[in-house]
């Protein structure tokens, strides 16, 4: 099976198949009886599976695919190996989570995956370094594959407190949120935008914008961690320096936006009208996340926003659901990789409206909690819009490739 097989993106929508389903039945057992698994564990195991089964394997296979149509030779052999162990790791975890959560097999399985990642870095960052320097994706993509590296230093500080029962409130809290924000903010948004660059490479103009964002949005998104601790005592200094973070993310894509403006035409050329009106709803849903971002600078509001779960959850969401998973299936189906039908643009509508309708729920059902008013019905809401999304995950799995 080679790393052009479409078999992959068959997998790849099959594992979001998975991850829908997760969130669906932790929707149903939140709003209804349902004594099987255990509902931390579910979360566990949806959470992990997402991040490997789904998001980073559609990214290893996007990224060789993009190396291919860039490079003459690549080691395909070793590429298909290492997206055959990362799915042999992300349904370990997916069992192993589900059924014991932190555990020696879970553990086990996480730490595979980490090293499974650091292989895939190894041989992508060398092929990435063989492509021609003005290429406007090459930076983007190694800076991604390199902050996803960076981020599994709070996956390893996690799993050692839960090997050891060793716990510390605020490393707990701190780990998690490093994981996040560099997978989030680093792998995840810098390898989309990446591919997106060297899909649309041939007729681009204004390069220099480009350079800009990515300079922009790679320099604050280090220190732009700290944003997710605002909640501690941090100092003075730090502060600022958060502050500058945040400003330099809004620099960054406002240069990234005037990059798209002044390509317009080409990228009309190459993508169909559905797909880039989904693109327009996954700009500005960035547009949001950053603004966000810069509004939690504010002591009261990053006060309030990390004081309510379901403003944290609506965070998270706009992120994961909107931003990348949106992305990720719009690209492939404006590449082809998903065939471009009536049904699969349909299912991709459903499960934007879907996305957006969830993001709005839990975005009203935090602003509520503000005033500690309990909204009626948003539990069977918020359940209804996960079969949605489920239902059209499927859709696009069992009706996707030529």
């Amino acid at each position: 099976m080679p790393t052009t097989s479409k078999l992959w993106v068959r997998i790849a929508l099959i594992n979001l198949c998975i991850v829908a389903g997760l969130g669906t039945l932790m929707r149903f057992k939140i709003g209804f009886e349902f004594p099987y698994f255990s509902q931390k564990f579910l979360q566990e195991a949806h959470s992990h599976f997402a991040f490997t089964g789904w998001i980073t394997h559609s990214l290893f296979f996007l990224i060789v695919g993009a190396l291919r149509n860039n490079l003459e030779i690549i080691n395909e052999r070793a590429y298909k190996s290492l997206l055959t162990i990362n799915l042999i790791t992300a349904y370990g975890m997916l069992v192993s989570f589900a059924m014991q959560g932190y555990g020696p097999v879970s553990i086990a399985f996480s730490s595979a995956s980490i090293i499974t990642g650091y292989v895939f870095a190894f041989f992508a960052l060398r092929d990435l370094h063989r492509l021609p320097k003005g290429h406007p994706g090459k930076k983007w993509v190694q800076a991604a594959i390199w902050l996803s590296i960076l981020s599994t230093v709070g996956t390893m500080v996690l799993s050692q407190m839960m090997a050891t029962k060793n716990y510390d409130q605020d490393t707990y809290l701190g780990s998690i949120f490093f994981y996040l924000h560099f997978q989030y903010n680093g792998w995840f948004l810098l390898a989309c935008l990446g591919l997106f660059l060297d899909y649309i490479k041939r007729d681009v103009i204004q390069l220099q914008l480009a350079e800009k964002a990515f300079w922009f949005m790679f320099l604050s998104c280090i220190p732009a961690y700290f944003l997710s601790t605002l909640w501690a005592d941090i100092p003075t200094w730090l502060y600022i320096l958060v502050v500058i973070a945040a400003i330099g993310q809004v620099a960054g894509w406002s240069y990234a936006v005037r990059f798209l403006r002044s390509n317009i035409m080409p990228i009309r050329s190459l993508f169909t009208r559905p797909v880039l009106l989904v693109f327009l709803v996954i700009s500005m849903a960035v547009t949001l996340k950053f603004l966000l971002q810069l509004g939690s600078t504010i002591p009261f509001v990053s006060t309030l926003a990390f004081g309510f779960r379901p403003i944290v959850i609506a965070y998270l969401h706009l992120v994961l659901l909107i931003i990348t998973t949106l992305f990720l299936i719009s690209f492939m189906l404006g590449t082809g990789l998903i065939r471009q039908s009536k049904i699969n643009t349909s299912a991709l509508f459903v499960f934007a409206v879907a996305a957006i309708m969830t993001e709005f729920v839990l975005m009203i059902q935090g602003i509520a909690g503000f005033s500690y008013v309990v909204l009626p019905m948003v539990k069977e809401m918020l359940l209804l819009l996960a079969t949605f999304l489920f239902g059209s995950a499927v859709v696009l799995a069992f009706s996707t490739t030529n």
